[in-house]
């Protein structure tokens, strides 16, 4: 047992903080008694945590929990690049049974927190429609890469910025992403021109949508197409968010107030 204890005293040696993942009273005031910075992420602040990161929803992925709590982190500067961050996590049970050790800075900040946190649509909403791009640049459409946008939130301004390029398949429905079928034909229906529109619920609104807006003041890299422009363009003059899978280098990119907030290769996510 003596080597289990030198483990785990190694483990949280000299780190330069604590976070701590939806932890019980008890255990925050045991750890805020210390000398050592102490930061809560959860959904809610029920310990009324001096340093908190709100966690917009409970990720399965521990992965994607102790990520997004650092780029919280990070963010929110109660950490900076290089710090050592003991977590501390529930895996198993319903309290915190799981410490793991990070560096932050360690692995490319992908902007997830900025798009959960800062998004109109709700945060499982953006989600889903992340995951459908993600799935869809990993898989493409039978073994060939393709390309898609998604505008998601201000679904009634969006509509009013753009035009229908085809037959509205999703019209009287009332479908929303993250159903495994409509999610599917999400991927169906990507092969094809236009946009999807998705509203702050989840609610599909529109496929095949042109997207309108001047494009003129948008900056974005070269190399990066109509999608990416139109992108930029109709959340700058929208309180929506885009999600684009490019179909030239398969990256998936979200857009915030006309600005690239996350850039994501799928094959690495």
């Amino acid at each position: 047992m003596s080597e289990l204890s030198d483990l785990l005293d190694e483990i949280v040696a000299a780190v330069d903080s604590v976070f701590l993942f939806s932890p019980s009273g008890s255990l925050y005031d045991r750890f805020a008694e210390t000398d050592v910075p102490t930061v809560v992420v959860a959904q809610e602040n029920a310990v009324d945590a001096d340093d908190y990161v709100k966690l917009p929803l409970e990720f399965e992925d521990v992965s994607e929990r102790i990520r997004f709590g650092i780029e919280g982190g990070l963010d929110s500067e109660f950490i900076e690049e290089g710090d050592q961050v003991a977590c501390a996590a529930k895996l198993f049970s319903d309290d915190i049974d799981t410490i793991t050790r990070v560096r932050a800075g360690d692995f490319t900040r992908s902007g997830v927190y900025d798009l959960f946190v800062n998004s109109r649509a709700a945060p499982d909403v953006i989600r889903n429609v992340l995951e459908v791009a993600i799935e869809l640049g990993k898989k493409g459409q039978k073994g060939k890469r393709v390309g898609a946008l998604f505008v998601v939130g201000d679904a009634g301004k969006v509509m009013n910025k753009s035009r229908p390029l085809s037959y509205n398949p999703f019209e009287k429905s009332h479908v929303h992403v993250g159903d495994p079928i409509v999610d599917v034909m999400l991927k169906e229906f990507s092969r094809l021109d236009g946009a999807f529109v998705i509203s702050d619920s989840g609610k599909i609104v529109s496929a095949y949508r042109y997207l309108e807006p001047s494009a003129e003041g948008v900056d974005i890299p070269k190399g990066l197409g109509a999608r990416h422009m139109a992108a930029g363009a109709i959340t700058r003059d929208t309180n929506a968010v885009a999600v684009v899978l490019s179909e030239s280098d398969g990256l998936v990119r979200a857009f915030s107030g006309g600005e690239i907030i996350l850039e994501l290769d799928p094959e690495e996510y």
